[in-house]
C-alpha cells in the first residue's frame, strides 16, 4: 500500500479513499439486505413518530405503552408489565415512578408480599385513554400502509419476535448441553 502525497511532496495526513467495490444487490452482507436493520430503522422511525403524536399529552413511548398495557388490565404488578412489554424492572421502575409523579397511575405494595409492587390507574390515567383513543389511527395513517397491511406485517412481526424469542431460548438449551 503506497502512502497518499501532497503535491508538495509531503505524506498526506488524510486518509486515502479506497474505491467502492460494485455493489450486488443480492449481496447478504449488505446494509440495506439486513432484515435486522429494517426492523431497527423502523423502530426508530416510531419512536419519532410517537414523540410527536405524545408530546401533546407530556407522555413517552414507553410511558404510552405502560398505560395500553394498563387500559387493558389494572393491578398488575411490576413484573407482569415487564413481561408484557419485553422490560426488566430497572428499566419500568423508573418509568413508573414518573407515571405516578405525573398523576396518571398509583403503585400499591401487596400486603401478603410487601416486595410485590401492583399498578393502578388513577382517574386521570383512566380519562386520558378516551382523549388518546385516535393515537393507533394517526400513527398507523404515518405508516401509509392500508389497515388491512398494517394488519398483516403486525402478524408478520409477532411471528418474528416469537421465532427470535424461540430460536435464541433453543440456542442457550443446546449450549448448555454441550458445556
Amino acid at each position: 500500500m503506497s502512502t497518499r502525497r501532497e503535491p508538495n511532496g509531503q505524506p498526506s495526513a488524510r486518509p486515502e479513499v479506497v474505491p467502492a467495490r460494485a455493489v450486488d444487490a443480492l449481496d447478504p452482507q449488505r446494509l440495506d439486505n439486513q432484515l435486522c436493520f429494517a426492523v431497527y430503522a423502523a423502530a426508530h422511525a416510531f419512536g419519532r413518530a410517537y414523540r410527536t403524536l405524545l408530546a401533546e399529552h407530556d407522555l413517552t413511548y414507553p410511558q404510552y405503552l405502560v398505560l395500553l398495557v394498563l387500559w387493558e388490565e389494572e393491578g398488575l404488578t411490576v413484573k407482569e408489565i415487564g413481561t408484557r412489554l419485553f422490560l426488566d424492572s430497572g428499566t419500568l421502575t423508573p418509568l413508573l415512578k414518573r407515571l405516578e409523579g405525573s398523576g396518571h397511575v398509583r403503585r400499591a405494595r401487596d400486603r401478603a408480599d410487601e416486595r410485590q409492587v401492583s399498578i393502578f390507574l388513577t382517574p386521570k390515567g383512566r380519562e386520558l385513554q378516551g382523549r388518546m383513543a385516535c393515537i393507533p389511527d394517526q400513527a398507523g395513517g404515518m405508516t401509509g400502509l392500508e389497515l388491512g397491511h398494517r394488519r398483516e406485517l403486525l402478524d408478520h412481526l409477532v411471528n418474528l419476535r416469537s421465532g427470535l424469542h424461540d430460536g435464541a431460548a433453543n440456542g442457550l438449551e443446546r449450549a448448555a448441553e454441550q458445556a
